[in-house]
């Protein structure tokens, strides 16, 4: 099995990783920090000779489609495509200094997400097979205060996915999206709110690697997280606005 992953230095990437790497899987990791990402490949069974990295920031796009080609060419076509890479941080409109930071989570949640899928899709239709697979996440459900573009990329990507996955459904290609609720990795840790049914992060990719194997539609991990997201989902407004109102919200980034 050969598994193409995005954001793969640090977090659920990583834990992905080396989830696959145990099941004797081939990988193709990409993440920006280059140096945790050959840290990673030195630890993963099989090493440099299985496995292939590539130091890639996914919002530059000619830099990611070029790495996406060279994994056709020299490894062939991945039978699962992981589109993991993310980024959170608190965002308010009100602030003009949040707006390119608004943009740059939608650029690495959502646009990534289909530019890391766009170049495999060609090849798995005439496969005729391959599995698609974007990280959502419970936040995308309904709008968290204070994370107004993290919920908007995440509902964005979760919408985007159901569009694929329709789309596709004739072809064998399969899409699956992850949406996880709290996972202990760095970026959670920032988090200056209580975290229910949170996950270490090598736990939640052993329950989505499964999930993936099965090919399932949608799935929240952990499922005490889906409970909390059915339940979201059916709050009236008035009642979801008053238990957030005076929620802890997502710190913002300071600009110097």
């Amino acid at each position: 099995m050969l598994v193409f992953l995005t954001g793969a230095s640090s977090g659920i990437g990583a834990a992905l990783a080396r989830e696959y790497a145990a099941q004797g899987a081939a990988l193709v990791l990409l993440a920006r920090r280059t140096e945790a990402l050959h840290a990673l490949l030195e630890e993963l069974p099989g090493g440099a000779a299985r496995h292939t990295v590539f130091g890639v920031d996914v919002c530059d796009c000619d830099a990611l489609q070029a790495a996406c080609m060279e994994c056709l060419q020299t490894r062939g076509c991945p039978d699962v495509v992981i589109a993991n890479a993310g980024i959170s941080a608190g965002t308010l409109t009100e602030f003009s200094e949040d707006l390119a930071v608004f943009e740059k989570i939608l650029h690495t949640n959502l646009l990534a997400m289909a530019a890391t899928f766009h170049p495999f899709i060609a090849a798995m239709k005439q496969r005729g097979s391959g599995t698609l697979v974007g990280l959502a996440s419970v936040a995308g459900i309904r709008g968290l205060p204070g994370s107004e573009a993290y919920s908007a990329s995440k509902a964005a990507a979760m919408t985007y996915l159901e569009s694929l996955r329709v789309e596709l459904r004739t072809t064998g290609i399969k899409v699956v999206t992850l949406a996880p609720g709290f996972v202990r990795t760095p970026m959670t840790a920032k988090n200056p709110y209580r975290m229910p049914f949170l996950m270490d992060a090598d736990i939640f990719a052993r329950k989505a690697v499964r999930a993936i194997a099965r090919q399932v539609s949608y799935i929240v991990i952990p499922w005490q997280m889906g409970w909390v997201a059915k339940l979201l989902r059916i709050l009236p407004n008035w009642l979801y606005d008053r238990a957030l109102v005076n929620a802890k919200q997502k710190p913002r980034i300071t600009p110097p």
